[in-house]
């Protein structure tokens, strides 16, 4: 199967650079995730980590309705 695959991309002129360029965006994609989480705000960690036992709580008042 491989040969199939390494057989149509040495056709493509320049092919070498997609895998660098998928590996730059991955990196960047996970530097910045990574910059977002360190730089987050306690308080909305804690309020975003709360929104499924607030969630459920609301559905229980409801259904006590």
């Amino acid at each position: 199967m491989l040969k199939f695959v390494k057989g149509n991309l040495e056709n493509i002129d320049n092919v070498q650079i997609y895998p660098l360029i998928s590996l730059l965006i991955f990196f960047i994609f996970f530097v910045v995730l990574f910059y977002w989480v360190i730089t987050a705000k306690k308080e909305h960690i804690k309020e975003v980590s709360n929104i499924p036992l607030d969630l459920d709580t609301n559905n229980q008042n409801e259904e006590l309705l």
